[in-house]
């Protein structure tokens, strides 16, 4: 029997936290969600958590986080959608020494992933799964029979002459002033470059736009791959999170 853990989303725009049923998968009460602080700095951002922490009054001794880099053994080693005085800072040294709690630190993306491999989309399914976050960037978690192959961050990838995420995120659909079902159109082609990569089995989408899943998924039936919303839809990010607090939990599909 696991107690709950505090989980924290970091992104480009929002930071999310959540107290998580580490059982059930689910939140316990409300997330909250508060800015990104600008400049997105380390400082900036560990203040932030400091408030939020207090607030919540945590009892408990750990914390997962979910944050937008590639992340090894806590060091960020990018900064794409986050201030780049980040890369080389020990993530979960920075924040215990904010709080005192012990934090354990994963990739945005891997953390939605793994919440869907656990209580998911994604659990029992096997072969090549490719889960993707839609935000103010994208986000990748990729899985063979059922364990992650971290830090893959595909939005990164040159499409079109740019980064994908300049063409497909969210921000990017906000940037460009496109409906949902212009947008939706270009990232299904963008979905048919990615299975044409990696030939998935299954595509999971996650982030900000997946609660508007009903509206987007029949401009992705032609594809050789079916294409669903992450079940947790944007508390995918929070309950992954929570999860990472909980390595023992992690070692059959990490």
């Amino acid at each position: 029997m696991y107690s709950p853990a505090l989980g924290i989303d970091i992104g480009g725009s929002g930071i999310k936290f959540g107290i998580v049923d580490i059982e059930q998968g689910t939140l316990i009460g409300e997330r909250i969600k508060v800015d990104t602080p600008y400049p997105s700095t380390p400082d900036a951002i560990a203040s932030v958590i400091r408030e939020v922490v207090s607030a919540l009054d945590w009892k408990g001794d750990r914390i997962g986080v979910g944050f937008p880099a590639i992340i090894q053994d806590g060091v960020s080693l990018t900064a794409t959608n986050i201030d780049k005085s980040w890369i080389g800072v020990n993530s979960e040294e920075l924040f215990h020494k904010t709080t005192g709690h012990r934090y354990y630190v994963m990739n945005d993306a891997d953390a939605a992933g793994i919440a869907e491999r656990k209580y998911g989309r994604i659990k029992n399914v096997r072969g090549t799964v490719l889960m993707l976050t839609l935000g103010t960037g994208i986000g990748s978690a990729l899985f063979y029979d059922g364990k992650l192959i971290p830090n893959t961050e595909f939005g990164h990838i040159e499409y079109r002459g740019d980064l994908a995420e300049h063409w497909v995120s969210n921000q990017a659909r906000k940037d460009r002033a496109l409906e949902y079902d212009d947008w939706a159109k270009e990232l299904a082609d963008f979905l048919e470059y990615m299975i044409l990569l990696f030939s998935p089995r299954l595509i999971v989408l996650g982030g900000g736009v997946s609660s508007n899943f009903d509206v987007l998924k029949h401009h992705f039936t032609h594809l050789r791959a079916p294409v669903v919303s992450a079940s947790a839809y944007n508390d995918a990010g929070i309950i992954g999170a929570a999860l990472v607090a909980y390595p023992e939990l992690l070692e059959a599909f990490v």
